[in-house]
């Protein structure tokens, strides 16, 4: 299972509202950029707004952030566009057989190494700000 290319998407938007902050950023404009459709540039903006991470009006072009853009992580964002229960990035699969001993021990097995590399996961995306990305992204093409 991978984690969704909402996530990347949804860094793709921030860095490029804060990058073409002196133009009109549109859903059409940003799907152009990300080379998809406006519907899911929305929907993903949609998750960002929900998260309060960026402020969308109906019917007015335009985005901004909702919060001090240096201080919106890789977490913020992951946690915004991941659709999965709980956040949780590994799931177990379900009804092994009882009769096994694999069966009847896996779940319990792996669950806690499952959650602890969740949290390394997310303890990293929190040193990673969406500032950075942007800067790494300016040294590049050095704009």
């Amino acid at each position: 299972m991978s984690i969704s290319s909402r996530f990347s998407v949804g860094i793709h938007i921030l860095a490029l509202i804060e990058l073409n902050k002196n133009t009109v950023n549109t859903s059409e404009s940003i799907a152009e950029s990300v080379n998809t459709n406006a519907a899911v540039i929305r929907k993903i903006m949609g998750m960002l707004k929900k998260a309060d991470l960026i402020k969308v009006q109906p019917g007015v072009a335009g985005i901004q952030f909702a919060k001090s853009y240096p201080e919106i992580s890789l977490l913020d964002v992951y946690q915004a566009v991941q659709v999965v229960k709980d956040n949780e990035l590994f799931s177990i699969h379900n009804n092994p057989n009882p009769n096994c001993i694999v069966g009847q021990n896996v779940q319990g097995s792996v669950e806690h190494y499952f959650n602890r590399a969740q949290r390394a996961m997310e303890d990293e995306l929190k040193t990673i700000m969406i500032k950075d990305v942007v800067d790494d992204m300016k040294r590049e093409v050095e704009l």
